[in-house]
Parts: structure tokens; sequence; C-alpha cells
């Protein structure tokens, strides 16, 4: 775990990426605030988590460390290790766990649970959704006090290293650490209005089949009846209306993702 503070004082805020080695972009965001040599007004620690497993260009080498929190610092599992780490250094931080997906290019929010961080750091963020996770976050970072997820957009591409780097600034930004992109005061951090807020409600389990489609977009309501996946070219039909999240034929080995309801909007 390679571990940089700025500021004086104890950590405040914190920006991890790499919690999966296959998806570099926090990564790269992390490099690129520190290449910035920013003066923040509150401290700040910026973490590369699992570096083992972004040197192999792997998910994780023994666990998945999202699925691992909180944690063994005594497990033979290198991820389980990891995880107490992890933890231990982000203790007293708002933090920013940064990853991408196989399924969505443009950038939105994962969290645990509607709480008085999120409704004051998400609007802030450059994300068109917020995505409520609270029946499907057992041990993932999320399921921690005052942490935030975002999903930066395509695993492995430009775009979203850039947009890692952008979501990090605002979240700085919105936390009080530095200012705002053409802001003269860290506490002008510009907002959004009307981010939609997503709950996930089930999983869409994928059949045994040698090849896969999907055709519903995320985040766009499929109705009763409507096609929105294949099995080997056999369509799969919505019993009932939903909304797709992180819908894709590659992204998950036994689904193709979740349902969602669109619970309102986050302002």
């Amino acid at each position: 775990m390679e571990v940089h503070d700025l500021g004086d004082g104890e950590p405040e805020v914190a920006v991890v990426g790499a919690i999966h080695g296959d998806e570099p972009c926090g990564a790269r965001a992390v490099e690129r605030l520190l290449d910035a040599d920013i003066d923040p007004e509150r401290p700040v620690r910026l973490i590369v988590a699992n570096e083992a497993a972004l040197s192999a260009g792997e998910r994780y080498l023994d666990a998945d460390l999202n699925r691992a929190f909180p944690g063994n610092p005594d497990a033979e599992a290198h991820e389980v290790r990891l995880a107490a780490a992890l933890l231990d250094a982000l203790g007293g931080c708002t933090t920013l766990a940064v990853h991408s997906t196989q399924s969505y290019a443009e950038p939105f929010a994962v969290i645990d649970s509607m709480d008085e961080v999120t409704r004051a750091v998400a609007p802030h963020l450059p994300v068109d959704a917020v995505i409520q996770t609270d029946a499907f976050t057992e041990g993932r970072l999320i399921e921690h006090p005052h942490t935030l997820e975002v999903e930066a957009g395509l695993q492995g591409t430009e775009r979203a290293a850039d947009n890692a780097y952008w979501l990090a600034r605002a979240f700085l930004a919105a936390t009080g650490a530095i200012s705002a992109p053409g802001a003269d005061d860290v506490l002008d951090a510009g907002g959004r209005e009307d981010v939609s807020v997503f709950r996930l409600r089930d999983r869409i389990p994928k059949p045994a089949a040698d090849s896969y489609e999907v055709f519903a977009r995320n985040f766009e309501r499929v109705e009763s009846g409507e096609r929105f996946a294949a099995a080997d070219g056999e369509p799969l039909l919505a019993d009932e209306p939903f909304y797709p999240v992180l819908l894709s034929p590659n992204g998950y080995r036994d689904q193709f993702g979740y349902v969602a309801d669109r619970v309102g909007t986050l302002e």
C-alpha cells in the first residue's frame, strides 16, 4: 500500500485508488494529484491500495479486496490483511474510493446509505447518478462511515483515468480541502441540480450460456415485457419495470447487473 500525506496535521480527507488491480484509473488520479503539487487547506491522504494486484494487472491476488472489509491483519490472504491496514489508514477520514466498470462510460457515485456526507458531497461531484447499495454492501469499503465510491468510466481507458482525476479534485473541493477549478474559495465547490438517486433491489441472474448480449441502457427504464438481454440468442424479458445498473454482458460471471428503483433526486 502506497500512502502520501499532503498538508499539516492528521489527514481528514482521503482518496483511494487501485482497490482493484485491474482498475488503474484511481492510481493514475493519485499520480496526477501528486504532480499537481496542491497545497490543501485540510490535510489529505492519497492511497494506492492494492499495489501488488495493480502491478500484476489482476483484480486481486488472493481475494477481492472490496469484499474483504473489515479485514484481518493475521489472515493468510493478501487482500484480507490489506483490508485491515487500509481501514486503519483511513481512520477519521472522509473518503473517496475510485473504481471503474465494464458497463458504463460516464461517472456515477455509489453509496451505502443516504447520510449527511453523501448529501453534502455528492451534488458537487461530476456525476449524473447516485446508486444506493445498502442491500449489497457486505465486505465493501462503503459500509464504513463517511465513505463514497465513484465509478469513473470504462475500465482501462484514458477517459476513465481523466474522469478519476477530476472526480478526485471535485471531491477535495467539496470537502473543503482545495479550491474548485476556477474558484477563489475552497468553499465554492459549485453544484449540480437533480442528481438522480437509484436504489439496488435485486441481482439480474445470468443463465449458463456461451454468449451474452445486453440491449437495455444503464439508468434508462426497462418496461414490463421488454427485451433487455439475451443468452445464446434467447431473449430475456422484464417481468416488471426496472432501471438497470451495472448491466453488462461481461462484468460479472453469474449476473448481468442489478435491478434498481429510481427513488428521487439529490438536490
